[in-house]
């Protein structure tokens, strides 16, 4: 038909008779029209809203977080053939582990250290190319007790003799008591449970604890490994967080402890080159809005984006997934879970010298105090005839303190702290490097959760309990070395294979 109609505008126009000609094309043109609108199929309203936001349903799991937890879950993931976005509201991979550098030196303002114990980490390491080296811990360490400096060379501070004898007898009642907790990782599972989880470590410490030393002692182990106040801290908290951690001589140790290595080049290269092997599919800059749950599908909401698969694993810190807007409420035990696990409160601070003059004092660089505001320093230098780096905490109180002044004066008392441990050798560095870990939005704090009384036995339950198609992961769900880099393994692999599983 159309051919015909413009066959005969062609005639008209050759006969002289234009006119008719231009009602013969406009006719055609018509004609055009309707047929493409006859066969154009529009879209429906739900493909129109996917095409302007950019969803990509062809995707079989979201992972919000690219920290080693996200990272491994994914690695899993995508080996057992799933498709895999995963979203990451940093410019950065690696969450809580985090690349510096201090006068050209790399350094890890996040977690860095690995414990022959955490086979999940090295296994991971050595996978990716990425080697070890020992802590340097040959010398004596400092302990400062009260403004006073004494030396000692093992992983125990040199204490008085009665605080000495109440610490080994303390040791052993803490291992004890931690073992009586169930290794799935199910505190409010304990006999006593409801008995430890009414006491903070605090009044638990006044309760059965009498030695000065002793007790100071007890105070600077909770801030060390959980950077929190022991009366913020319930008691059964800080019994599994030993028990994850094989022990309070495995979690404060060196050589056959958590300390003992460090990697070559940073800890940050393992979810550097983690992230390598998942190619393509990690959205930086892209903090997570809002999760919808329908009966099929989860839809993730970024900043102008939307992203859709089937499952979903939330590898966030537990404060920050518990900001996001869920269209279908999470359970509410989970959602008071959220809402009771704030995040430790530490600044990590690098100072470097023109050498490791403690070396050369037969010091190891080591310190623990009760009483200074850098209270917790080890060596970090490369070797004994380069540079010589310090890097210490600021944690608890003193880290919410100290966060609130600028970084002029938090290096004025960390060189404070640093003459009164070494001498005056330390008033001048020549490099000074410092990660505020309160004030990282998306971590909102270091090195992990925790619980104070009566949330454990509350709420604890909902820990690793799947929400619909939301999966949980991160180091603070790990069922062992919860707040280190291996719990973020272990949580990510977990995670995984629930997805998985919920797949077949």
């Amino acid at each position: 038909m159309i051919i015909w109609r413009l066959s005969r505008a062609c005639f008209r126009l050759r006969g002289g008779r234009p006119r008719r000609a231009v009602f013969d094309c406009v006719e055609v043109m018509g004609l055009i029209l309707v047929n493409a609108f006859t066969k154009f199929q529009f879209p429906t309203p739900e493909e129109c809203e996917n095409t302007m936001n950019h969803t990509d349903p062809r995707q079989d799991v979201i992972i919000v977080g690219a920290g080693l937890a996200g990272l491994k879950a994914a690695l899993e993931l995508k080996q057992a053939g799933k498709r895999v976005t995963v979203l990451e509201a940093r410019d950065r991979v690696g969450g809580r582990s985090m690349p510096g550098e201090i006068a050209g030196q790399t350094i890890d303002l996040g977690g860095q250290w690995v414990g022959p114990q955490q086979t999940l980490l090295l296994d991971q390491a050595n996978t990716l190319g990425v080697k070890t080296t020992p802590q340097y811990t040959t010398g004596a360490s400092l302990l400062s007790l009260d403004g006073k400096l004494s030396s000692y060379r093992s992983d125990i501070p040199r204490l008085p003799f009665l605080s000495l004898l109440e610490l080994g007898r303390l040791e052993r009642r803490w291992a004890k008591e931690m073992r009586s907790l169930p290794t799935t990782a199910e505190p409010w599972l304990a006999v006593k449970a409801k008995q430890w989880d009414s006491e903070t470590l605090e009044s638990w410490i006044l309760k059965h604890v009498h030695t000065r030393g002793a007790r100071e002692f007890a105070r600077t182990i909770a801030r060390a490994v959980l950077c929190a106040e022991p009366r913020q801290v319930s008691y059964l908290c800080f019994l599994e967080y030993l028990r994850q951690g094989q022990g309070l001589e495995t979690l404060i140790g060196t050589q056959g402890g958590a300390q003992q290595d460090k990697f070559i080049g940073g800890a940050w290269r393992i979810p550097e080159r983690m992230a390598e092997q998942l190619g393509g599919g990690i959205v930086l800059n892209a903090p997570v809005l809002a999760v919808e749950q329908n009966g099929q599908y989860v839809t993730v909401t970024t900043e102008g984006r939307k992203y859709t698969a089937p499952y979903l694993i939330m590898a966030v810190p537990p404060v920050l997934a518990g900001k996001i807007g869920y269209n279908r409420p999470l359970p509410s035990k989970r959602s008071a879970l959220l809402e009771r696990m704030p995040m430790g409160s530490v600044i990590k601070i690098h100072v470097a010298y023109q050498s490791a003059f403690w070396r050369q004092r037969g010091l190891n660089g080591a310190v623990v105090s009760n009483d200074r505001i850098f209270n917790v320093v080890f060596d970090q230098s490369l070797d004994d005839n380069g540079m010589g780096v310090l890097v210490g905490f600021i944690d608890g109180d003193h880290a919410i303190a100290m966060s609130a002044h600028d970084e002029t004066a938090r290096r004025q008392q960390v060189i404070t702290d640093l003459v009164h441990y070494f001498g005056q050798d330390a008033a001048n560095p020549i490099d000074y490097v410092e990660q505020d870990w309160t004030a990282e939005p998306w971590s909102r704090g270091c090195y992990v959760a925790h619980t104070a009384p009566g949330v454990i036995t509350s709420f604890g339950d909902t820990l690793r309990e799947p929400c619909g198609r939301i999966h949980w992961a991160g180091t603070e769900t790990a069922i062992e070395w919860t707040g280190y880099l291996e719990g973020a393994l272990q949580s990510g692999m977990r995670a995984a294979r629930e997805v998985i599983v919920a797949q077949r």
